[in-house]
């Protein structure tokens, strides 16, 4: 599967100047249609919508269209429906007409004094009625469905994009382990003969001899030491979590969630390997790492 980025914008409307469908067999009294839909990062799936009126009552669907491909990110979805008929002109049926008069003289059966309908009158009320007999659900799921398409076509390029840069990134930390293999043993021989001459000087200065307890507590402490500097069981976990995030982007499908927690655990380890840093190299390999795996932090915070 491929990685999604979380970030995208995509947009589609209906009608000669948009996709071809069934809608533009629609009367030129409904209008135009237009979707937009955007997104960014989020921890979850967070959906918003603005809707005009008229389309309102199909949110819940709007709804089950995005959630059925998207799992995370804050999407906003956006529809409009433009009037393109005759300048926004509606000519009223005849049917209409004989409506509109009829509720005209029921309400002045009533109401005497009510003053008749304008010409301008009738006009908004033949657009709203239009409007109103308008269905734009079929039209509405067919435009934001090619527009959804047109969105997750997006995050795949820029999720095909993040994956390179982590992919790049991995090698570079790769680099740094490798070069902070070798300097284990040598850190751990320069203490052990470092440790060695001290305790000579120690033996010459008390003429050779040293209490037993004594002698006891410098080794237990000469071997402490050495465990504390030996960081050999940090590259070890660093290279198991570099070859996890490399089988994750291999794999690909919504990974964000499991690559956040990875790259917590790189971090944690190039920490402890900067604390227990006894060399001026290793402590310069824990800082690039730590400059790289904050790099990687940024662009996973996108993935979905």
């Amino acid at each position: 599967m491929p990685v999604y980025s979380m970030t995208g914008y995509a947009s589609g409307q209906n009608g000669p100047a948009g996709s071809h469908s069934e809608a533009e067999a629609r009367p030129a009294a409904a209008g135009r249609l237009g979707v937009e839909i955007r997104s960014v990062n989020s921890r979850f799936l967070d959906l918003t919508f603005k809707l005009p009126e008229e389309l309102r009552q199909h949110e819940t669907a709007l709804r089950e269209l995005l959630t059925g491909k998207l799992k995370r990110g804050k999407v906003e979805v956006r529809a409009a429906v433009e009037n393109t008929a005759q300048a926004g002109v509606v000519e009223p049926s005849v049917k209409l007409l004989q409506r509109l008069n009829g509720v005209q003289d029921g309400i002045k059966a009533w109401l005497p004094g009510a003053r008749e309908l304008s010409v301008a009158d009738v006009l908004r009320l033949a657009g709203g009625d239009s409007a109103a007999r308008g269905d734009w659900g079929s039209d509405l799921l067919e435009v934001a469905g090619k527009a959804l398409d047109a969105l997750m076509s997006a995050r795949q390029r820029e999720g095909a994009r993040l994956a390179k840069m982590l992919e790049a990134h991995l090698a570079q930390l790769r680099a740094l382990v490798e070069q902070a293999g070798p300097l284990i043993p040598q850190l751990v021989e320069q203490q052990r003969a470092r440790f060695l001459e001290r305790w000579q000087e120690a033996m010459g200065l008390t003429g050779g001899t040293l209490p037993e307890a004594a002698q006891d507590r410098a080794l237990t402490e000469a071997t402490a030491f050495a465990i504390r500097i030996d960081v050999a069981e940090e590259l070890t976990r660093l290279n198991s979590h570099l070859d996890e995030i490399e089988r994750l982007l291999k794999k690909g499908g919504e990974i964000g969630k499991r690559l956040d927690f990875l790259i917590q655990e790189l971090h944690r380890e190039a920490n402890t390997l900067g604390s227990k840093s006894a060399a001026l190299e290793l402590t310069r390999i824990g800082v690039d790492m730590k400059v790289l795996i904050e790099q990687m932090r940024e662009q996973v915070q996108n993935i979905e």
